[in-house]
C-alpha cells in the first residue's frame, strides 16, 4: 500500500511540474498530504496550487538566461572551430618549415664535419663510390680513392677536380686495391697509410654478387665471394686498426647488404659472406669502443641508378626483397645516409622499403611463417620457369 501511495505521490508531482523551482514551493495542497492509503489522486481534479507572488517571473528570467547561455556556448563553439581550422594549416606549415631548416642546417654541418678529414673509399668506381667521392670532395675531405682500374681512377679524379673549386678542396689520392687478391692487400694497406700518415674514416663499399642454386656454385666461386665480401674488408680493417688505436680516433663504416641480416634463396654464398662480415664488424664495434673508434653498418636492399621504374611482375615476398625497381635505393640517397650516419655515429642503419624491414622482424619473431612464405615463393618461381 505504501508503494502505491508513493506512485500516486510521484504522479501528482509530475502533474505539478512547472509550477515552481522545486517541489517545496508547489506542495501546498488543501487537505491532508499525502492522501489516504486507499485514495487515488486524479491529476485532472487537483486544485490549483497556491504560488508565491513573482514565481512566474522568476521562471521567465530563468528560461531567458538559459537560452542566452546556450547561445553563448554555440558562439564559443563556432569561434573554437574557426580557430582550429585556421590554426591547423599554420601548424603544418611551421612544422614543414622547421624540418626543412633542420635539413639545411644538417647539410651545412655535414660538409664541415668532413673538412680536412682523411676519408678512404673502397670500390670508388661503383655508382655509390662515385657519389660518395663527390660529396666528400666538395665537403673538403682528403680523399683516398681505391679501385681495381687505374685509368678509371684517374678519370674519376679529373672529374672531381674539374667540378670543384681547387682552393677549398684537396686533390684525391689514388690506390689500386683488389679485395679478391689477398696477396696484394698488405702492400695496398701500407700505401693507404703512407698517403697522409693517418686515417679518420674508412667506407667499406666493395661487394661481389652471385645468384644461382647452391648446388651449381663451385667452390672456387665461393672462395672468390668470400675474399671480396669478407676477407678483403676484414684484412683492411685489421691493417688500419693499429693506426686508429694509437690516435684513439677513427670511424669504420661498412656498406653491407640487407642479406647480412636476412637470407633469401639462390644467394646462399652471397648471403653467407654478408652475414660473416656483418658479424665481424658487430664484434669489432664492442672491442674498439674503448679506444674512441666508432663502427657503423649500413644495410641496403639494392642500390640502383634510379629508384623508379616498372613494377616487378613477381609479387612473392622473397622476390620483392631484391627487386631492383622500384624498391631500389639511389646512390645519392645512400650517400646522404652515409654522411648522416657518420655525423650521428649511429651503429646500425637499414636502408630499405617497409617490406624488407618487416621481413627482418618476421624472421626473428615468426620464423615458421617467414620460411613458409619463402618456400612458397621458390615453388612459384619454379612453376613460372617451367611454363
Amino acid at each position: 500500500m505504501i508503494q502505491k501511495v508513493s506512485c500516486y505521490y510521484i504522479s501528482a508531482r509530475r502533474c505539478l511540474h512547472g509550477a515552481g523551482e522545486n517541489y517545496k514551493e508547489v506542495r501546498g495542497f488543501p487537505g491532508v498530504w499525502p492522501p489516504a492509503a486507499s485514495g487515488k489522486i486524479d491529476c485532472a481534479l487537483l486544485p490549483a496550487p497556491r504560488l508565491r507572488p513573482g514565481l512566474c517571473d522568476r521562471f521567465s528570467i530563468f528560461r531567458s538566461r538559459l537560452k542566452s547561455n546556450q547561445n553563448m556556448i554555440a558562439q564559443e563553439m563556432d569561434s573554437t572551430w574557426t580557430t582550429t581550422v585556421l590554426l591547423v594549416p599554420c601548424v603544418v606549415l611551421l612544422t614543414a618549415g622547421f624540418f626543412h631548416l633542420y635539413g639545411v642546417i644538417m647539410g651545412l654541418l655535414s660538409k664541415k664535419s668532413v673538412r680536412n678529414k682523411v676519408v678512404v673509399i673502397t670500390d670508388a668506381l661503383s655508382g655509390l663510390g662515385k657519389e660518395c667521392a663527390g660529396v666528400f670532395h666538395k665537403g673538403g675531405a682528403r680523399l683516398i680513392l681505391c679501385g681495381k682500374n687505374w685509368e678509371k681512377l684517374e678519370e674519376l679524379a679529373d672529374d672531381l677536380a674539374n667540378s670543384s673549386d681547387p682552393t677549398v678542396t684537396f686533390p684525391p689520392k689514388l690506390v689500386l686495391l683488389d679485395f679478391g687478391d689477398t696477396d696484394s692487400m698488405p702492400e695496398a694497406i701500407a700505401e693507404i697509410l703512407d698517403c697522409y700518415g693517418c686515417l679518420d674514416i674508412i667506407i667499406f663499399n666493395s661487394s661481389m654478387k652471385v645468384k644461382a642454386p647452391a648446388q651449381t656454385v663451385s667452390l672456387e666461386v665461393d672462395k672468390l665471394l668470400m675474399d671480396n665480401n669478407y676477407f678483403g674488408p676484414v684484412t683492411l680493417a685489421k691493417g688500419v686498426l693499429a693506426s686508429m688505436i694509437s690516435r684513439r680516433s677513427g670511424h669504420l663504416l661498412l656498406v653491407n647488404s640487407i642479406q647480412g641480416r636476412l637470407a633469401v634463396p639462390f644467394r646462399s654464398t652471397y648471403a653467407a659472406s654478408k652475414h660473416a662480415v656483418q658479424a665481424f664488424f658487430d664484434c669489432l664495434r664492442a672491442e674498439v669502443e674503448e679506444y674512441g673508434i666508432s663502427v657503423s653498418t649500413i644495410s641496403h636492399n639494392f642500390i640502383s641508378c634510379s629508384a623508379s621504374g616498372a613494377p616487378a611482375t613477381s609479387k612473392s615476398l622473397w622476390s620483392l626483397l631484391y627487386t631492383k625497381k622500384p624498391l631500389g635505393v639511389s646512390p645519392d640517397e645512400a650517400a646522404a645516409e652515409i654522411v648522416k650516419t657518420l655525423n650521428n655515429k649511429r651503429k646500425e642503419v637499414v636502408i630499405a622499403p617497409s617490406l624488407p624491414k618487416m621481413a627482418i622482424y618476421a624472421r626473428s619473431f615468426f620464423p615458421n611463417v617467414f620460411f613458409a612464405v619463402i618456400g612458397a615463393g621458390v615453388k612459384n618461381a619454379s612453376i613460372a620457369a617451367e611454363m
